[in-house]
């Protein structure tokens, strides 16, 4: 039996109300170093820039990952009665744990590091440290367990589906979370109906046919955040900046410069090597604005300037890219006006389709549990997500530059 607390821990939360731990094993996660980490790692990365009350963080979202996870395992009968204590414990950590790996302003700092934050997430579970530790005395089988829901490697592939699928509890709570503290309306969709509607057919999550609707507000939910919030053009431009910044430093430290003495902060990530999992719980975003307060003081023009930039929200403009032509007349504007188009100039592309159902695996699948007992994949059972599924994809292709540039 595993370990209970001698009475259940109730936090406080803006969009489940109470999360509920009783769990040793997970009480010991939460207070972990690694965990207690996540706390100085904003969830959305740029969207600070575009939305001023967007400064929630990792942990939070990873508590509430955590909680919808707990629900799902005690509230969903098919999941209550087929899976085993220590599965029920391996998704409930899966979920608390999952973005141990994230850096700091979330996926933009990927493009400065080798390693994806999946993979890091994996090596602080398995390894050395406080989280390992506390998995290893609830069950010496527990990391390898929890690491393979994150890896998607788990041989019990509901757990997957749980943490990683179409219709998970990571997704449903970042969506709820997001749209909260940005002011938003996009993101909202009924939880409570999902969560009461999912059942568990042929070794996989399916969502009855009376729930179908709220299944399609989710879809479309996810569709609007991404593209109000998560691709805001401000937001993009923020990360965008970060990216040029690191890759200023990385030229420098190639030309052996003694700035980046000043600033050993950077230097383990500035090597192009797998960084360690302590040397990545050093790095947050705390840490990250101290580097860029002294590069701003420093003596290379550009480093120190793009360092001001985003210190002071003075962000590139965008614009959309429409010819090839528009890229090389604000190339030689730059060079004109005596600004390196490598530091100054940048491109961003992204593209989003609501619904992509077949992509190789059926993760990417949500289930609809038919009255009359069979089970479609959704695009064949809701006119809503076949329309989403056959429309065209949507992409927004900009250029990204200094706003002086606009003055003419």
């Amino acid at each position: 039996m595993f370990e209970k607390l001698s009475e259940v821990k109730v936090l406080r939360d803006p969009i489940h109300g109470y999360i509920h731990v009783d769990l040793q094993v997970i009480w010991d996660c939460i207070n972990s170093r690694e965990v207690q980490r996540l706390k100085r790692i904003r969830q959305l990365g740029g969207a600070f820039q575009v939305y001023h009350t967007a400064e929630h963080s990792r942990f939070a979202h990873s508590l509430g990952v955590y909680e919808i996870a707990r629900r799902m395992v005690e509230e969903i009968r098919d999941l209550r009665q087929t899976l085993s204590e220590e599965e029920k414990i391996t998704v409930m950590a899966a979920g608390l744990l999952h973005d141990l790996g994230h850096g700091p302003f979330s996926h933009a700092f990927e493009s400065v590091t080798t390693a994806k934050h999946e993979e890091m997430t994996r090596r602080i579970i398995l390894e050395d440290t406080e989280v390992h530790r506390a998995l290893v005395r609830c069950c010496p089988s527990l990391p390898e367990s929890v690491a393979a829901v994150i890896d998607h490697t788990h041989p019990n592939k509901i757990l997957v589906q749980m943490i990683s699928g179409q219709l998970d509890a990571d997704r449903m709570d970042y969506l709820l979370r997001d749209a909260y503290f940005t002011g938003t309306k996009y993101g909202e969709f009924d939880l409570e109906r999902i969560l009461r509607t999912i059942r568990v057919r042929d070794h996989k999550m399916v969502v009855k046919e009376s729930g179908m609707h709220s299944v399609e507000d989710y879809i479309m939910a996810r569709y609007h955040m991404y593209w109000q919030v998560y691709f805001h053009p401000v937001s993009r431009s923020f990360e965008s900046m970060l990216a040029l910044t690191f890759a200023r430093l990385k030229q420098l430290r190639q030309q052996h410069s003694p700035i980046l003495d000043q600033i050993p902060i950077f230097n383990a990530f500035l090597e192009g090597k797998s960084v360690s999992p302590h040397e990545h719980f050093l790095m947050d975003e705390s840490a990250c604005n101290y580097g860029f307060t002294l590069l701003r003081q420093c003596t290379d023009p550009i480093a120190s300037d793009l360092a001001r930039r985003l210190l002071d929200r003075d962000l590139f403009q965008s614009c959309e890219i429409h010819t090839e032509k528009q890229l090389e007349t604000m190339r030689e504007r730059l060079i004109e006006k005596g600004w390196d188009p490598a530091y100054y100039l940048t491109v961003d592309e992204v593209r989003q389709r609501p619904y992509q159902p077949y992509q190789g695996n059926e993760n990417s699948m949500v289930w609809v549990l038919m009255e009359d007992g069979s089970i479609r994949e959704l695009s064949e059972a809701s006119v809503i997500a076949a329309a989403l599924v056959h429309g065209e994809s949507k992409n927004d292709l900009r250029m990204y530059y200094p706003r002086e540039m606009e003055k003419r």
